[in-house]
């Protein structure tokens, strides 16, 4: 299988600041999401179904919820003698060399150099989407690509908290220009942060960039790289969400809520794994009303929801009213409340009779451990 050549990394910290809401005590890759996962379980489930047998997670801070969602890596049969799942701290004093992409994987340089994989595919936890590596290091090795990078057709000139990158291609995928928060383009093929690129031309890059006090992947890598290597886009087809800011969290949320985009993003022939927490049933009393909805187990759902995501072990009590929110695990929702476009964080207690309302542009976000 193509895939056991290639090096797994994942990112998890550099979008911390994109959702700060739910990141002061998580990383952005455990951020929970669609009512049973992490972030983190796309890239990785990804990566294990294209057949990557050895992947490095880096991660730099608050990243205690990360170690206990992913552990020895068993839920994605990662925990294995050779290869497998290792996390990536800062070691020492090298925290400040983890703020930049090129400083990160200058410092885990000994560990992409120590693995007998001949190309390393980097990734954050940013998309949301179901993709085969294989099929994309196939692409990457038939054209004789330095560097393969991830893009998708998509708005251009949206609000996003991170920059905008967009390719100019020929027609054989070739990029032959990157422009950078480009204006007056509403539709363009903008970069996904997901590149294949072979071992020693990332040491060699990396090792430039440093030499000259340059980290930004986007202006210091991928636009130089145009012009001195082959550098080649691979196009996601199908669902894909970018979650770069408390608003896209929501809306990749609330797309679950489409059949044709689970069928899309939960593809059986290449699942997305997490974590099992078994729990009981969920519970639906007498007068409880469920409209379009994904519950999990273990719930208690006495009062009304519509169009929400609600995760285990939640409770929403007789006169309570859900709507277009997101609730995440053991929450409680009291009596004769009233909820819309709300997320909920972990443990979060809201008490009778309160009345929270957002927008879909806007929702309320309510932090872990908070009661209301």
């Amino acid at each position: 299988m193509a895939g056991r050549n290639m090096l797994g990394i994942i990112l998890t910290n550099f979008q911390d600041s994109f959702i700060p809401e739910l990141t002061t005590q998580r990383t952005f890759s455990s951020i929970p999401f669609g009512a049973k996962y992490r972030l983190i379980d796309f890239s990785l489930s990804n990566m294990v179904n294209s057949g990557i047998s050895k992947i490095g997670v880096v991660t730099k801070n608050n990243y205690l919820s990360l170690m206990d969602h992913i552990g020895s890596g068993k839920a994605w049969n990662l925990s294995r003698r050779r290869g497998g799942l290792t996390f990536l701290p800062p070691f020492e004093n090298t925290v400040d060399k983890y703020n930049t992409f090129i400083q990160t994987i200058d410092s885990i340089r000994d560990f992409i150099d120590n693995a007998y994989e001949d190309y390393v595919l980097i990734s954050s936890s940013m998309a949301v989407v179901n993709i085969d590596y294989q099929q994309m290091l196939n692409a990457h090795i038939k054209s004789n690509a330095d560097i393969t990078i991830c893009y998708r057709h998509a708005a251009a000139n949206k609000n996003k908290n991170s920059d905008t990158v967009v390719f100019s291609l020929d027609s054989n995928k070739k990029v032959s220009e990157v422009l950078i928060n480009p204006r007056n383009l509403d539709t363009a093929d903008c970069m996904i942060n997901t590149c294949i690129v072979k071992k020693d031309l990332l040491f060699d890059i990396v090792s430039d960039c440093m030499s000259r006090s340059k980290y930004d992947f986007s202006r210091d890598v991928v636009q130089p790289c145009v012009k001195e290597y082959k550098v080649y886009g691979y196009e996601i087809g199908g669902y894909c969400a970018e979650i770069e800011s408390i608003q896209s969290y929501f809306k990749a949320n609330m797309d679950l809520l489409k059949s044709d985009v689970r069928e899309e993003l939960f593809d059986m022939r290449n699942p997305i794994y997490t974590k099992v927490r078994d729990d009981m049933p969920t519970k639906y009393g007498l007068n409880s009303s469920v409209k379009n909805s994904l519950i999990s187990p273990g719930c208690v759902i006495e009062g009304e929801v519509e169009n929400s995501i609600i995760f285990k072990g939640v409770t929403i009590a007789k006169g309570a009213k859900v709507s277009n929110c997101i609730i995440m695990q053991d929450c409680h929702i009291g009596e004769s409340t009233t909820l819309n476009y709300v997320i909920c964080d972990k443990d979060v207690v809201v008490s009778p009779t309160r009345m929270l309302c957002g927008i879909d542009s806007y929702p309320v976000c309510i932090s872990k451990k908070s009661v209301v």
